[in-house]
């Protein structure tokens, strides 16, 4: 498998550690969307939406990042990121989709960069932009991790979940985001800390960090 990312992408940090709690084997290729890499021809020929992550596998090109987990998924189920029963599976899926659908696609790069160069906001504007669906975002999910979790933010293991969550606190200490009022959140976060999967995917970890 041959991943296709950037670094500091909160999308393919996920995917790198869904792969790494696979333990999967895979090859990563940078694309620096600072430089606009994910515009050219070869990119586009892979990804016709130019946004990072792509995985290739064998003779197929996967792309968005909730599908390629859910693919690992299915094809990978061992150790499994959701857990068995329907229900629990869609709390799961529920916690996920907080943050890759009403956190996540707010204050990724493209969004940043429409903000500072169509609206004219400097850096202080972003961080308030980006605060103001983090902060409710987290509140909801800190109050289910207190329903569900256990250590993790459903039960006592990493579930597809924790895969969107660590790259969201990550996230949301760039844009200088208060996080005392979320200790469970910072305690999934202190646990994928020393965790060797959580570790192999942290962005300051990876070949093309800078």
């Amino acid at each position: 498998m041959i991943l296709h990312g950037y670094w500091r992408s909160g999308t393919s940090y996920r995917t790198r550690i869904a792969l790494e709690l696979k333990g999967l084997a895979y090859e990563q290729r940078g694309v620096d969307l600072r430089q606009g890499e994910q515009r050219s021809d070869a990119y586009l020929a892979l990804n016709p939406q130019g946004l990072v992550p792509a995985l290739e596998v064998e003779d197929v090109v996967l792309t968005q990042s909730p599908a390629i987990l859910e693919w690992l998924e299915e094809a990978h189920p061992v150790p499994p990121l959701l857990p068995a029963d329907p229900v629990d599976r869609a709390a799961v899926r529920a916690m996920a989709a907080l943050i890759g659908c009403d956190i996540h696609p707010l204050n990724n790069l493209r969004v940043g960069k429409a903000l500072r160069e169509d609206f004219g906001a400097d850096q202080a504007a972003v961080d308030a932009w980006a605060a103001r669906w983090i902060v409710p975002g987290f509140t909801a999910l800190e109050a289910l991790v207190g329903r569900h979790g256990d250590g993790w933010c459903f039960g006592a293991a990493p579930t597809l979940a924790d895969c969107y969550l660590i790259p969201q606190i990550y996230s949301a200490r760039r844009f200088k985001v208060p996080l005392d009022a979320f200790p469970r959140l910072l305690a999934i976060e202190a646990a994928a800390a020393s965790h060797a999967a959580f570790l192999a995917a942290h962005p300051d970890n990876q070949p093309d960090a800078d």
